[in-house]
């Protein structure tokens, strides 16, 4: 069970406060020591007393949280890690931070809250460090460090100004994507009274087909935005009891915004996401927005590959100038989560077999052709270092098994190379490339974790080409390396950056709600059992 609290952001825009004066803090007296402890709500739940007690000696015990929008901002903020389901201690800092907001006591409010901006602050902090645990699939367990004396000075110096929306709000990841996500999950917490009816009816349903009932078809379509309420209405009144045109189209619609094949066909993933409750559509939301905080905002020279959505961007001053499908690891031998630079466009590349994909893929096949490594251009060398190369028939493969190979296997060139023509090159201790690929077919899939970690790419020839381009080569260098049939190592005079992401869910330019399946299983939480009687009723409380 997750919070259904409803989420209260500010929509201005963030002013920029500096030059503010030397605060310096100074250790508190026993007096403010004593006075934090006594306006806590209920003993224990402060976790900065002395921080808090320098903070409100400064301002002689006096409030410091005046503006309703840096409330609402805070706990905006604190209401999103508790609804991505990451942080028990954040779950209970929503539940007090609203009780104590509506209970009148300001005392106990405004020491709460600071302490959970201070919290908050350190959270943030902490996220290069372990976000890329925390975002995936496990839980936060880690003890949040005391913020540092700059951090707290900074908080002084912000709340001396009254310029403690500024400061909260500084802690947003900086990009738009964050407020337009908290929009949807409020839109779906107001829809969350409604009655969202499940589709039960089994078997692939195309259009003609009978519908058992087709008044939950229609109304989950309804909910889901993809059907307009005349339309439902009219095709209840009708009693309507096919799949007809108008819900084909629909479920069109809702397909596309979930990452499916748009063939108007009811299967199980469709039937699977249509199914898919508000709160856990609440949660998935809460948890991307989250993972917006471990990834890159700038858009000047960037690569960016979001695994779940098999889809490649690359960026060149704050443009769009190329986006493509791509193939990723398959769930057994997933891409990792990383970060490079792109130095070089490697043409017509030789392939060097990694170990894992030696002994799993490719020399079981060998015990059953003994011709398969000729048939696919593979040569044997000695090992890498040495290059010597092997004789497949002076090898023993009655004794050979996958495991006791001592050779290395080598892809020469060509048309049979898994490679394919290009590969780009992008150092990094996990291993991991883009490349072209043969098997042009996987594109045309709408999931499309296949590989062995690697990322192949639909439209490297022009990506090889762009590069290039965008490094400042000139076209004939371009067509004299794609035309030779030599391996062919290309520097690149700018370097790209390149990241690796994992986005379940966003809000795509036209404000619509992105979902896609998650390939990784990153999305799933630890079971663990929250008290029932600490969630809330969705209230928009404002003081």
């Amino acid at each position: 069970m997750f919070f259904k609290t409803l989420l209260v952001f500010a929509l201005l825009p963030l002013s920029v406060w500096a030059n503010v004066g030397n605060v310096e803090p100074n250790k508190p007296s026993e007096n403010a020591i004593t006075w934090i402890q006594q306006a806590e709500a209920e003993s224990g739940v402060v976790t900065y007393t002395q921080d808090l007690a320098m903070i409100y000696e400064y301002f002689s015990f006096s409030p410091i949280w005046h503006d309703y929008r840096a409330k609402d901002e805070l706990e905006t903020q604190i209401n999103i890690i508790s609804l991505a389901g990451i942080s028990q201690e954040f779950e209970w800092r929503a539940v007090l931070l609203r009780e104590l907001r509506v209970s009148g006591d300001w005392r106990a409010y405004d020491v709460f809250a600071t302490d959970s901006l201070l919290a908050l602050i350190s959270y943030n902090s902490q996220v290069p460090l372990h976000g890329k645990s925390w975002f995936f699939g496990t839980d936060i367990n880690d003890t949040f460090p005391a913020p540092t004396k700059t951090q707290t000075t900074n908080l002084l110096m912000a709340a001396s100004r009254n310029a403690l929306y500024d400061y909260a709000f500084s802690l947003r990841p900086e990009t738009p994507q964050y407020r337009e996500m908290a929009k949807a999950i409020v839109a779906l917490q107001d829809e969350n009274t409604s009655y969202w009816p499940k589709f039960t009816q089994r078997g692939l349903i195309k259009h003609g087909n009978k519908l058992v009932d087709s008044d939950s078809l229609i109304t989950s379509l309804e909910r889901h935005g993809v059907l307009s309420t005349e339309e439902a209405q009219r095709l209840k009144l009708k009693h309507v009891g096919f799949y007809n045109a108008v819900m084909v189209q629909a479920v069109k619609r809702f397909q596309q915004s979930h990452g499916l094949k748009t063939d108007g066909v009811i299967g199980n993933k469709t039937r699977y996401w249509l199914n898919k409750s508000v709160d856990n559509r609440i949660q998935i939301l809460a948890l991307n927005m989250e993972r917006l905080r471990l990834w890159p905002t700038g858009r000047d020279r960037i690569l960016l590959v979001n695994i779940p959505n098999y889809e490649m961007e690359l960026w060149m001053d704050k443009q769009l100038i190329l986006d493509s499908k791509v193939v990723v690891g398959r769930p057994s031998r997933r891409t990792p989560l990383f970060t490079s630079r792109l130095d070089s466009v490697v043409f017509n590349p030789h392939w060097n077999v990694p170990v894992t994909i030696m002994r799993k893929d490719i020399l079981p096949k060998v015990s059953v052709d003994n011709d398969y490594l000729s048939k696919h251009s593979y040569t044997v060398l000695s090992s890498w270092s040495n290059g010597e190369v092997i004789p497949p028939d002076s090898i023993d493969w009655e004794t050979v098994t996958p495991n006791n190979f001592p050779y290395r296997l080598q892809q020469s060139p060509g048309n049979f190379n898994a490679l394919g023509r290009y590969k780009f090159n992008t150092p990094n201790g996990n291993a991991i490339y883009l490349h072209d690929t043969p098997a042009k077919g996987l594109f045309n899939r709408a999931s499309r974790a296949f590989s062995s970690g690697c990322i192949r790419v639909q439209k490297a020839e022009v990506l090889a080409e762009v590069l290039l381009d965008k490094s400042g080569l000139e076209m004939g260098d371009y067509d004299y390396y794609r035309k030779t049939p030599k391996t062919k190592w290309v520097t690149l005079r700018k370097k790209i950056s390149v990241h690796t992401i994992y986005q379940t869910a966003w809000v795509n330019e036209d404000g619509e709600v992105q979902f896609r399946d998650d390939v990784y299983d990153y999305d799933a939480r630890p079971k663990r059992t929250i008290d029932p009687s600490a969630s809330l009723t969705a209230s928009t409380n404002q003081s």
